[in-house]
């Protein structure tokens, strides 16, 4: 079954790279418009041209997501630039993995804080649109302990409660909102392809826990992001799905 987002516009944050490019490439692919945003310039140019390369309309812009005024600015230019807004991902991610005031602190500003600013930025667009969907990408660190990144695990759980929170509220607007908890997931120039260098050790007792053998691919959780943000889960809501090969098992 195609999955076809033709007209729809789709915002993500945190995209230039990894998970966040490729839902954003994802929701070109199937005909959307799209904006993404990124602290890195350079990254990001390349991140715009290749959904350029797909077609539609395309908005890319240099953001701060930890800044709250930035990130509502951001998404109200996004919404200017696209025409609206149908989908909103917040994607950006501080990961805070040290526990002290710093870990901390971009846990909550980038991984908390900007999806709240960022959903409440977009709400009355979503309602111009007459509904819509807003994704969380979270963490299976949020479903269980986290033993080396408390901060990010303690944030990432607060993000699926929060899913929760928004799906009941916003149900009567006919904006669904879910969440997606990734495993391990490697990519060129991510976390675990520069552990599987620089810490094999730790690669390899991560990668023997994970139940299908592998890690998983940036590819892996764009799928379920389509899906959700599809017709096809026009009765989910307030839900987390955890996309980890069963490594949260």
């Amino acid at each position: 079954m195609n999955l076809s987002f033709a007209g729809r516009n789709v915002v993500v944050t945190g995209a230039s790279r990894g998970i966040g490019r490729s839902i954003a490439l994802a929701f070109a692919g199937c005909g959307a418009n799209v904006s993404i945003c990124a602290r890195g310039s350079e990254a990001l140019k390349k991140a715009e041209s290749e959904l350029k390369a797909i077609g539609g309309t395309v908005h890319a812009a240099v953001c701060d997501v930890s800044d709250g005024t930035a990130v509502t600015r951001y998404v109200e230019d996004a919404a200017r630039a696209l025409g609206g807004i149908d989908v909103l991902v917040n994607n950006a991610s501080g990961f805070g993995g040290t526990d002290d005031e710093a870990g901390w602190r971009v846990s909550i500003d980038v991984d908390l804080m900007a999806s709240v600013r960022a959903s409440q930025a977009a709400l009355p667009f979503l309602e111009r649109a007459g509904g819509g969907s807003i994704l969380h990408i979270s963490s299976i660190a949020g479903l269980r302990s986290s033993v080396r990144f408390p901060p990010y695990g303690a944030v990432k759980a607060a993000l699926i409660q929060y899913t929760k929170n928004q799906a009941v509220r916003f149900a009567a607007k006919k904006i669904r909102v879910n969440c997606i908890a990734p495993g391990s997931i490697e990519f060129p120039g991510g976390m675990w392809d520069n552990a599987k260098r620089s810490d094999p050790a730790l690669y390899k007792t991560v990668l023997g826990g994970i139940p299908s053998g592998r890690l998983g691919r940036p590819e892996e959780i764009a799928n379920v992001a389509l899906f959700l943000a599809s017709d096809l889960a026009s009765w989910v809501t307030g839900q987390t799905i955890a996309v980890d090969g069963g490594q949260a098992l």
